[in-house]
């Protein structure tokens, strides 16, 4: 697939198939799906089946759980918003989420709860957006009683309590005093899952009539959302999570009457989406094309290049580098890239095949989606292993450190 107008060697495409069909030969992925865009080229592999005991080979219109991958995607949401000045950066949030005015924050992140300080200033719009409004998930801070406090009250997914639908999340996360005062540190995930409350309360609508409107409607992503129809469930395959002591599989969730068969209460931002290989492409080749798809216009330029810079200070991007390079020994070297936009890693630094700007980001199913302004490309590769051993991991890194040598320069 050597192309005069840019794309791909022969060999590079052969190299990565390669690595991908050595990974699922091992045993321990059962099946991959995977696609590389750039220019008018696209190319996709699609390699082993859809359950661990074999079954149904892997499609290209296979449907995966995206799990933290919806973060990039379900930004957009805000973005629209932004463009049309229904929100704007510096808005205190509690004029449409009334439950996070007069917020109370730690003194120490592992200290008692009734242990606090006024916050300094209210939380913004853009405290939510960059992921800095001082709640998230913490893995430095396990066993703390404020993360005991925001699993036990069902604040994030498929813990031991469900979470509940959008208001009464909301009324259950202002009860929690904040872990750091608001912009001061940047913090994963719960922003995510708040976004959609945010951009519910300012819409009236649901997060997920909203997203299908304005976002998916518009990029073709038909089969993108927060569950899987009936008439579709055939395309998702059980999601596995192998035991991390023996690597025996396990089914997380089932296809069929499992989690994503029905339409959740909480419709999450941070990490509820499934989708496909070509959706992603489409929305991801939107945001390289400046928000322009087929010649319609869905994001604007600049709120574009909001979501894909570096949103973070420098001291900021010092603490979330930091975070990734000491905990790589629990996230398997994902998350290792510097920087954040809105919704999105930014890398900022080299640190592997992949070059400064590329954004994306990465998700605890077993999901890898970046795109790469500096050689006009984007890269999906999708699995049904979740990270809770390192194999997903480990063929996601070698699917980008093959997919930067096919680059046809």
């Amino acid at each position: 697939m050597t192309s005069s107008n840019g794309g791909f060697t022969d060999e590079g495409l052969r190299k990565v198939r390669e690595v991908l069909t050595r990974h699922v030969e091992s045993g321990r992925i059962p099946g991959v799906v995977a696609l590389i865009g750039r220019g008018g080229q696209t190319h996709v592999e699609a390699i082993g089946t859809m359950r661990h005991d074999g079954g149904a080979p892997m499609g290209r219109d296979t449907i995966f759980r995206m799990a933290s991958t919806s973060k990039p995607v379900t930004m957009a949401a805000a973005a629209v918003l932004l463009d049309e000045c229904r929100l704007r950066l510096d808005d205190l949030v509690q004029t449409w989420l009334p439950e996070l005015a007069d917020r109370r924050v730690l003194n120490r992140i592992d200290g008692p709860l009734d242990d606090t300080v006024p916050a300094r200033r209210p939380i913004t719009v853009r405290d939510v957006l960059t992921s800095t409004f001082g709640l998230g998930m913490d893995i430095t801070a396990l066993g703390s009683p404020i993360m005991g406090a925001i699993i036990e009250n069902g604040l994030t997914p498929d813990l031991p309590q469900p979470m509940p639908e959008p208001d009464e999340w909301l009324r259950r996360l202002g009860t929690l005093p904040l872990m750091h005062q608001p912009g001061e540190r940047w913090q994963y995930h719960i922003a995510s899952d708040l976004l959609g409350v945010l951009v519910a309360r300012v819409t009236g609508q649901s997060f997920e009539s909203f997203l299908r409107e304005r976002v998916f409607g518009p990029l073709g992503m038909a089969d993108t959302g927060f569950h899987v129809p009936a008439e579709k469930i055939d395309r998702l395959p059980a999601l596995y999570a192998p035991d991390p002591q023996t690597g025996e599989f396990h089914v997380w969730d089932e296809s069929v009457d499992g989690r994503w068969s029905r339409p959740p209460a909480f419709p999450g931002g941070g990490g509820g989406l499934v989708s496909t290989v070509d959706d992603y492409h489409a929305y991801f080749r939107m945001l390289l094309a400046g928000g322009l798809h087929g010649g319609e216009r869905v994001l604007s330029r600049p709120v574009v290049e909001l979501m894909t810079t570096n949103r973070l200070t420098p001291e900021q991007t010092a603490l979330r580098e930091t975070l990734a390079k000491d905990n790589v020994h629990l996230s398997y070297g994902q998350g290792q890239h510097g920087g954040w936009g809105l919704g999105s890693a930014v890398r900022t630094y080299r640190g592997d095949y992949a070059p400064v700007g590329q954004f994306g980001w990465d998700g605890g199913s077993g999901t890898s989606t970046y795109a790469d302004p500096e050689h006009g490309l984007v890269g999906i590769v999708l699995t049904q292993v979740g990270m809770t051993v390192p194999d997903s991991a480990r063929l996601i890194h070698d699917f980008w450190t093959t997919v930067y040598q096919a680059v046809d320069a």
